[in-house]
């Protein structure tokens, strides 16, 4: 077992998320802790903070959405964009879709490449920087990634131009500062569960959105 697995495996236990009761994850026993042995241990690596150890609400309620309209990707080429714990990138296989799912973060992608195995479902991995290439995928997933300002305006620019070729571009996104103004159309919303430690409240209304550029 790879080093990265093991420090998933040191900091998280097996859980599921409250909106998503079907999908197993490997999720962080406790916040604080994880964050500082994450900025102990990899503070020489430069890697992002362990996103990936929590079931944000972004990807819990696209998750949902995915696993109750499986139509949407079923039979599909899909794109997980930033899959951190892959809890979209699972329910998109579960739905039938053939999902690659694209994170930068080694961890994240032990992470999700055991949450894979613990569900049950083939996920492609892609470490690599999608949003510098054009790709010829059906449909792109991204839950709760519009919390940064150059991420977002950068990823929001590259659906832009996959909506305008034909692809189903779905967002998970809990008001987030940077989800575009423009674009969408609201599928769904979602009541979802969060940790005070991480949002600060104890539940947020998360929208399910068709990006159309």
């Amino acid at each position: 077992m790879s080093s990265e697995q093991d420090f998933v495996h040191g900091h998280t236990a097996i859980a599921s998320p409250p909106l998503v009761p079907e999908i197993r994850l490997h999720l962080a026993t406790a916040v604080t802790p994880l964050w500082q042995a994450t900025e102990t241990t990899l503070q020489q690596s430069q890697l992002p903070p362990p996103y990936w150890a929590f079931a944000w609400a972004g990807g819990q309620a696209l998750a949902r959405h995915l696993l109750d309209h499986p139509v949407l990707v079923a039979g599909r080429d899909v794109l997980d964009f930033g899959a951190g714990s892959g809890i979209v990138a699972i329910a998109a296989a579960k739905a039938g879709a053939r999902v690659i799912a694209a994170e930068p973060d080694r961890f994240a992608l032990a992470a999700l490449t055991l949450n894979a195995a613990l569900n049950g479902v083939e996920i492609t991995v892609d470490a690599g920087d999608v949003l510098a290439g054009d790709g010829t995928w059906d449909a792109v997933l991204a839950g709760d990634m519009c919390y940064e300002r150059p991420l977002a305006e950068r990823l929001v620019a590259w659906l832009a131009v996959r909506a305008r070729g034909g692809a189903l571009i779905l967002l998970g996104d809990p008001g987030r500062a940077y989800l575009p103004a423009t674009g969408l159309q609201a599928l769904a919303r979602y009541w979802v569960p969060t940790p005070l430690d991480l949002e600060d409240r104890e539940a947020r209304e998360t929208t399910v959105w068709r990006f159309t550029g």
